[in-house]
């Protein structure tokens, strides 16, 4: 027993002598550490510095020398009098991975001698070496952007290195999986070698092998998005990509490469543009349409591309699972118009007014509302100059008689003061400029929707949502002032009926068209024909100053176009505001007609009234800057007889002037609405500047 105790006691002091020599041999590297032989010529603090970051790393079980291993030769190594440690050798241990980096572009890089190319350390630090599943290493998934951005998102470095996309890591930290993964902390979120390989093997995006080589980005986007891969994969695009067809378009021609955002973060006002890198001539005539025009100016309410053609299932119109197959349409305008019929399908969203082959009523509607705008500011263009020049004429002559007689006339504040306008035919221009102004400013950046004031006006008035509800309001005006104006005809002619019969009853004919085109109607008549003559003829000089009756023939031919443009500027605007409405009775193309027509329509108003209107009433010499008499109702004696000297000798002779003589409270009100037809003019020119910066555009293009 004794024996045996003392064989036991002398087993146990040999294992503890072994555990001892066993533990010292493991201890032996971390001796270094305290104090490497070629640290002790470094300064004290960056010897500890060094120390501490190789204790807190993944390496603080190695010596210095088990990866700086001497060599005399390495030129940036560690020194120590005669001793050298050269730069850091990490294949030693990781054969594999400076195998696969050995293939990548950074390799490449550093072998062309391009000085800060991405390195080991470079990536992954030099002593604080941590393993990636460690929220400090350089290379965890959330601080990878970071690392990669040393390079991606530096331009001075990114210039040097001949970096393509100098920008990147600036545009993922902002994308959609950016903000997932550093705002929001989703370490699912794809990070950069979610894409560019999850090893070392970076390849450039030429390279075949590489994960974002064109034919590669679905496979690699379909690590995460396995559903869209596989309707990818049946639509057209990916059938033309599985061909082996060059252009077929890939995740990242739609959804770019690193900006990546949210549908409804902007994408879908952007996607008629990334369609139209590829279907430029379906782009320009989607952008004809209301759709594409809206769109163009940030409605993301309306219908964008992918709306009627799908996302990643794209197919041909002809395929039985097309959402625009014959079958299917129906279903995808309900998606938008939810109660719309079988006739609402022949709208074409791409109908091409240009092509009279395939859309003849499109493109004679077309060329003759453009004709009728080439030809109204042909005539009244060259009216307008014959106009000015005569006045200029005139004036250079005797100016201080012209500024004397113009003064007269429009004093208001001496001699009499004759009715021109009813209070109702004020309250009812009134509303017209009110109406026009807002029909115009949210209708005109439509038309122009190109043209960056357009954008500028949209964005003042509040987006494109805010300027539909807008231009609606300014329809419902238009329609409100012709109501009532209407209205106010019928008593005129209830007080003259009884004369248009004779004592048999019978209608008189002749006194009712009297009345209907006489000197007091405002419809044109023959008096018009001889005045247009005489005007011309003054013009020219050929003949002396005609004088006028109540209504001059540009003032019927303003009026005439009033009713003229509000009749195809309502019902054709009515027709787009219920398309599903209408297209209950009439068939869908019904729609692209009336767009044409109201466009076309509207440009004529707009311009008309903006130029040549205005001339007319306010900008001629005689007028210039505003004429109020339209606010006022209200002409003075000398002006009646110097412009409507007609109407001055008519009344007389029938006994009627004491009748519309007046004298009321004017005066209060003169200097607001004086400030508010200066401020409807100012915007007026505004919009006419617009206009034709806009008509330039087009016909000159860019």
């Amino acid at each position: 027993m004794l024996f045996s105790r003392w064989v036991l006691l002398a087993l146990v002091l040999c294992l503890q002598s072994c555990g001892s020599d066993s533990a010292s041999e493991n201890a032996a590297p971390h001796k270094s550490l305290a104090a490497p032989t070629a640290l002790r010529s470094r300064p004290a603090a960056k010897t500890e510095e060094i120390t501490r970051e190789l204790k807190l790393s993944s390496h603080a079980s190695l010596d210095c020398s088990d990866c700086h291993s001497p060599d005399g030769q390495r030129d940036g190594g560690l020194h120590d009098g005669g001793t050298s440690i050269g730069k850091a050798d990490c294949g030693h241990c990781h054969q594999k991975e400076l195998k696969a980096y050995e293939q990548s572009v950074h390799a490449q890089a550093v072998k062309l001698g391009q000085h800060g190319a991405a390195n080991c350390t470079y990536c992954h630090g030099s002593h604080s070496i941590l393993p990636a599943y460690d929220p400090r290493s350089q290379v965890y998934r959330r601080n990878l952007p970071e690392t990669c951005g040393g390079c991606h998102k530096n331009a001075e470095l990114a210039a040097k290195l001949g970096i393509r996309q100098p920008k990147a890591g600036l545009l993922y930290l902002d994308s959609l999986h950016g903000k997932a993964l550093i705002e929001n902390g989703l370490l699912v979120a794809p990070t950069c070698t979610d894409c560019h390989s999850s090893t070392h093997t970076i390849r450039r995006a030429a390279d075949p092998l590489s994960t974002v080589n064109r034919n590669n980005i679905p496979k690699t986007c379909g690590n995460c998005h396995q559903g869209p891969l596989d309707e990818f994969a049946i639509g057209i695009h990916g059938k033309k990509l599985a061909e082996g067809n060059p252009k077929a378009p890939v995740c990242s021609d739609c959804h770019t490469a690193h900006q990546i955002v949210r549908p409804a973060d902007g994408f879908k006002l952007a996607s008629d543009t990334l369609c139209g890198k590829c279907h430029a001539d379906r782009l320009h005539q989607y952008r004809e349409s209301y759709h594409g025009r809206a769109s163009d100016l940030g409605n993301a309410s309306v219908a964008a591309c992918f709306d009627c053609h799908g996302t990643h299932t794209i197919l041909p119109v002809s395929d039985p699972a097309s959402s625009l197959s014959v079958n299917n349409r129906l279903d995808t305008c309900r998606k938008c118009h939810t109660n719309a019929t079988s006739k609402f399908t022949s709208f074409r969203a791409h109908a091409d007014f240009r092509d009279k082959k395939h859309y003849p009523i499109l493109y004679w509607a077309f060329w003759i509302m453009t004709g009728l705008i080439a030809g109204t500011f042909a005539v009244w263009g060259l009216h307008t100059l014959l106009w000015v020049a005569r006045t200029a004429t005139v004036y250079w002559r005797s100016p201080a008689d012209f500024r004397r007689q113009k003064r007269q006339a429009r004093d208001d504040s001496q001699g009499k003061l004759y009715t021109r306008f009813r209070p109702v035919d004020r309250f009812c221009h009134f509303l017209i400029i009110i109406s026009f102004l807002i029909l115009v400013c949210t209708g005109m950046p439509l038309k122009f929707h190109e043209a960056h004031w357009a954008k500028v006006a949209f964005e003042l008035l509040g987006g494109a949502h805010v300027a539909a509800k807008l231009h609606r309001f300014g329809a419902i005006l238009s329609f409100l002032y012709l109501a009532i104006h209407l209205t106010s005809l019928v008593g005129p002619v209830k007080r003259r009926w009884s004369s248009f019969r004779d004592d048999a009853g019978d209608f008189r004919i002749r006194r009712l068209l009297g009345f209907v085109f006489g000197p007091d109607s405002p419809l044109p008549n023959w008096d018009d024909v001889r005045d247009v003559t005489n005007h011309v003829r003054w013009f020219v000089g050929r003949g002396p100053k005609p004088s006028f009756d109540r209504f001059t023939y540009w003032e019927k031919f303003d009026y005439f176009a009033e009713l003229w443009g509000s009749a195809f500027i309502g019902l054709s605007g009515l027709v787009m505001w219920f398309p599903v409405q209408v297209s209950r009775w009439l068939p869908g193309w019904v729609i692209n007609l009336a767009q044409i027509i109201h466009s076309q329509e509207a440009l004529l108003a707009a311009g008309f009234i903006l130029t040549f209107h205005f001339f007319n009433s306010h900008f001629r010499l005689e007028k210039f800057p505003l004429d109020t008499v339209m606010f006022s109702g209200r002409i003075t004696e000398a002006e009646l007889k110097h412009e409507r000297a007609r109407q001055y000798e008519r009344l007389i002779a029938e006994g009627r002037l004491h009748e519309l003589e007046v004298r009321d409270d004017w005066g209060s009100w003169k200097y607001l609405f004086t400030i508010f037809g200066m401020s409807a003019l100012i915007v007026g020119l505004l919009l006419a500047v617009g206009i034709f910066v806009g008509l330039g555009k087009l016909w000159f293009g860019h």
